[in-house]
């Protein structure tokens, strides 16, 4: 397997019971415990995986996440106890991958690891350098960039694969279970606050007004569109 992951958690405990299992199940371990140790970990290490508490002394877990995606697109799995909305939709906004609330099953936790791991090769293994243009938007597959007309825009590997999966599709209408599916590579749950974070912040970068998307349009009661 020999895959290598960063499990940044203070309490002690749980990331000793995280790190056993997954060494059982054949991956290399580095363990933080607290944010400055994280980031100064990921700075010097090379990792598939980052596994992120958000409450973390010195340096919170959002704060490191902000450092980390300045340089990577690496797969961050939050796991926080914090649960509610508002924080879910800010880990996703600043480009975590995926979100595990306390307290879980190591089942579910050990599939949400493979899941994030297996979605980040797909990725990889995906991208065959297809320059789109729509409108005053040029997105290049190859070098993950998107303009604008002269404006760089800068998008989150997610925010980038669903652009590309209607750029790719424009005639398509996709559900929030194909969008999901067809990005996260994964099984949809219903969790619907994950695409419409995704949507709305993809929205902010590229629509003039974002109430009043030209770019990606939502048909109600079914999902979402390239255009009018």
């Amino acid at each position: 397997m020999n895959k290598k992951i960063l499990i940044v958690e203070d309490d002690f405990s749980v990331s000793e019971l995280m790190s056993n299992y997954l060494k059982n199940e054949g991956y290399y371990l580095s363990n933080a415990f607290e944010g400055e140790e994280a980031v100064q970990k990921f700075k010097s290490e090379k990792f598939d995986l980052i596994i992120l508490d958000i409450m973390m002394p010195k340096l919170s877990g959002l704060e490191v996440m902000k450092q980390i995606r300045l340089d990577s697109s690496i797969p961050i799995l939050i796991v926080s106890a914090k649960t509610d909305d508002v924080e879910k939709a800010l880990g996703l906004e600043l480009g975590a991958d995926d979100y595990l609330a306390k307290p879980f099953s190591m089942i579910e936790f050990s599939a949400r690891v493979k899941a994030a791991l297996k979605r980040a090769n797909y990725s990889k293994d995906e991208n065959n350098g297809t320059v789109f243009h729509y409108m005053d938007l040029t997105v290049d597959s190859k070098n993950f960039s998107v303009r604008k007309q002269e404006e760089k825009i800068q998008l989150t590997a997610k925010e980038f694969e669903i652009l590309k999966l209607f750029l790719s599709h424009p005639n398509n209408v996709f559900t929030k279970s194909q969008i999901y599916q067809n990005v996260w590579h994964d099984d949809y749950f219903g969790d619907e606050n994950v695409i419409n974070v995704h949507i709305r912040r993809l929205r902010e970068k590229i629509e003039e007004v974002p109430s009043k998307p030209k770019y990606i349009t939502t048909i109600w009661g079914i999902g979402y569109k390239l255009g009018e």
